[in-house]
């Protein structure tokens, strides 16, 4: 079983509409207010050779990455920190603190607790108007599938290419342009981190069309060896960019550096080279 498994399981208990996208909306006034929060394990999300200020960052990273994928404005950031060590926490909170000032956002509070395994919950806030919020549901046959930045970086990180190691490290979230493209009019966007053949499927799942990626067209990570980094590229997680879809007139969108890698079309499939892509990337599994 794998979370998006349980994700259907859930969406049982509460209205599944509202586990569609990146984050929760909700009614602010005249806003609109998105909410995300993201749990992050020692074992399981921290590569070694992490300092405890990069924990701290990408803590942070991964949750205003998700208000980034709404169109939304970051705001606020709660920090949970289960820890195992209390000379942890100073590196921690700072790097949690620089993540959020990097990002337009502000580190505002949390909680602390004791935990065999360093584990730490972010929570992010965000504001949008409701004519600029962008969800995953809006793909149209004839838009182009485009995304923020290369692919790939953060896996190939993990498989030796120690070049990257800034990029698995210190993921940036793309919060300036998403607020730019959901100003733009973009019809659906979503964060990427899970790997790009995953999120395509995240998004076949909501739309009722389909999506092709032209791998030759995809931004590929530096000094990697092509067939290798194509397929970094097409399944590898931890990279923090946005994948979206828009009219063709859209493009180019100042300020955003966007890489259209396919288009959207109208047979409900994914579909890579003219073929059916591979369902698999980053998942959280359980076993037994």
């Amino acid at each position: 079983m794998d979370e998006r498994g349980l994700h259907r399981l859930i969406g049982t208990i509460i209205d599944p509409e509202r586990l569609e996208d990146d984050c929760a909306v909700i009614p602010c006034g005249d806003l609109l207010m998105v909410a995300s929060t993201d749990m992050l394990h020692e074992t399981t999300d921290f590569p070694a050779g992490m300092t405890d200020w990069q924990v701290g960052w990408m803590a942070v990273a991964v949750t205003l990455s998700d208000v980034a994928s709404m169109g939304a404005a970051p705001g606020q950031v709660l920090l949970a920190v289960g820890l195992d060590r209390p000379e942890r926490l100073q590196e921690i909170m700072v790097g949690a603190r620089d993540c959020c000032v990097a990002a337009g956002a502000e580190l505002v509070g949390g909680d602390l607790d004791a935990h065999r395994e360093l584990t730490l919950v972010s929570t992010g806030l965000g504001t949008v108007a409701p004519e600029h919020l962008v969800r995953r549901r809006g793909a149209r046959p004839g838009d182009v599938i485009a995304v923020t930045g290369p692919l790939g970086e953060a896996e190939a990180a993990l498989v030796g290419y120690d070049h990257h190691r800034k990029e698995l490290l210190e993921p940036q979230p793309r919060t300036k342009e998403g607020e730019i493209l959901g100003r733009a009019g973009v019809s659906a966007m979503m964060d990427i981190s899970d790997g790009l053949a995953l999120s395509l499927y995240d998004l076949l799942a909501v739309n009722d069309c389909g999506f092709s990626v032209d791998t030759a067209r995809l931004p590929l990570p530096a000094g990697v060896p092509e067939d290798e980094a194509r397929e970094l590229a097409l399944y590898g997680g931890g990279d923090f960019e946005l994948l979206f879809s828009a009219p063709p007139a859209l493009l180019p969108v100042p300020g955003v550096e966007a890489h259209v890698i396919g288009e959207v079309i109208p047979e409900w499939v994914v579909l890579a080279d003219g073929e059916p892509l591979d369902r698999r990337g980053y998942l959280h599994e359980w076993n037994g």
